[in-house]
């Protein structure tokens, strides 16, 4: 089970290290929009964002509505729960390094 979740804890890295991927993720948290629309707001082609999309679909960020022939794509907040997980278990580490940063620095003061 550990296993399965750091390959999606990965996928979500990945898909989310490409920074139009990032740029699209943020736009669709004002709420869903169709392709034609997200790609009006980048200056690449229907088919990279198409692509991007389909990175963060894979991920488990976005998620697809199909009307017709078009696709809509909105946030899929449960996505994140695994780099929220990752990240929550790394917090009990903080503190304490940031005491060990404070006294360092504080060794430094003239």
């Amino acid at each position: 089970m550990a296993y399965v979740y750091r390959m999606i804890e990965t996928d979500i890295f990945r898909a989310l290290a490409d920074p139009t991927r990032r740029a699209v993720f943020e736009r669709l948290a004002g709420g869903e929009m169709s392709v034609g629309a997200l790609k009006a707001k980048f200056a690449v082609s229907q088919p990279a964002i198409s692509q991007h999309l389909a990175a963060l679909k894979a991920a488990g960020l976005v998620v697809e509505r199909r009307e017709g022939r078009f696709a809509y794509y909105r946030l899929a907040p449960e996505g994140l729960a695994p780099l929220a997980s990752w990240v929550e278990r790394y917090r009990a580490f903080w503190p304490e390094k940031i005491e060990k940063l404070k006294d360092v620095l504080k060794g430094m003061d003239p």
